[in-house]
């Protein structure tokens, strides 16, 4: 499989670069980890290293909690062991709330954002690992274990009510997580903070008082905007920034409807007062018409389209 530069490191690259002027002041701490697997760091104004450490001891023991909710790489995540056996009893709050948002994301973006895709994000990176493309017949099998309305969630059970069913939550997750992290953040006193988990969510100022820039860009680098975020998150997509076969034609974002990989677009970065939402647009908007990107964007009073392209 081919691995470009993807969204999660090109929104890290740019981020830090538009920020790095503020990384020199004489009180601020900066961190570097992982989150769901990829690169991770945040930047806290107004604090020192000694203060922060116990700060940056409970955002790792927060990313470990999540992670073992949501990560499709660590067997015994709850998403995991849902996918493996096609239910969760209890089902944890942070999932459940999740879910709940992929719902209303699934119905305002016109079934574009479809969580129970992954029978053909698989079927498709499996087949380009070995250089071929799936045929119709598995294409249509992996058709038949996917669909929304097939989910069935509620307090006590999350179940699939088909069999061979998956989720994946890698379009909405990371927006999630950083809004978990902001709010950690938020409730030990910290305002400045600068945060990449995935997306960016900037609070506050930089220590000199200007407002956190962020860079949009391409997947070759290419900063094509840059926005000014004060107590906002952003995301980005681009279906080309992880692609899933050697002649770079598939892009990781598919359509659910026909497990195709052609989308109408190949950036789009939105910004919203949550980051889980941004992230989620930003995904399922990739593969909708502008009039419907308007259209599911302006369903959330507080997001805001920053770049189509």
């Amino acid at each position: 499989m081919r691995t470009s530069l993807s969204r999660r490191r090109f929104l890290a690259i740019t981020a830090s670069a538009a920020a790095t002027p503020a990384l020199a002041g004489p009180r601020g701490a900066h961190w570097r980890g992982t989150a769901l697997g990829a690169g991770a760091s945040m930047r806290l104004e107004g604090i020192d290293a000694a203060r922060a450490r116990p700060v940056f001891a409970a955002v790792a023991a927060e990313l470990r909690r999540l992670e073992a909710i949501f990560s499709l790489h660590e067997t015994q995540s709850s998403l995991s062991r849902l996918n493996r056996t096609g239910r969760l009893d209890h089902p944890p709050a942070e999932l459940l709330e999740v879910l709940s948002l992929s719902g209303l994301l699934h119905s305002v973006t016109r079934g574009a954002f479809d969580p129970t895709i992954q029978p053909l994000w698989q079927l498709r990176a499996e087949a380009a690992v070995r250089g071929r493309t799936p045929d119709a017949t598995g294409m249509e099998e992996a058709q038949a274990r996917t669909g929304w309305t097939a989910l069935r969630v509620d307090p006590q059970q999350v179940a699939f009510a088909r069999p061979g069913m998956a989720l994946t939550l890698n379009g909405i997750a990371q927006g999630y997580i950083t809004d978990k992290i902001a709010a950690l953040l938020h409730g030990r006193g910290l305002r400045d903070v600068l945060i990449d988990m995935g997306e960016i969510a900037a609070s506050g100022s930089r220590a000199d008082g200007a407002a956190w820039t962020a860079g949009v860009a391409r997947p070759d680098g290419t900063v094509v905007r840059r926005v000014k975020l004060t107590d906002r998150a952003l995301a980005t997509s681009a279906p080309s920034g992880t692609l899933l076969d050697a002649q770079g034609k598939v892009g990781h974002i598919l359509d659910p409807q026909t497990g195709a990989s052609e989308t109408r677009h190949g950036l789009v970065s939105v910004s919203a007062g949550r980051a889980a939402i941004a992230d989620g647009l930003s995904t399922a908007c990739c593969l909708l018409s502008s009039e419907d990107v308007h259209a599911a964007i302006a369903a959330f009073p507080t997001a805001r389209l920053e770049a189509l392209a």
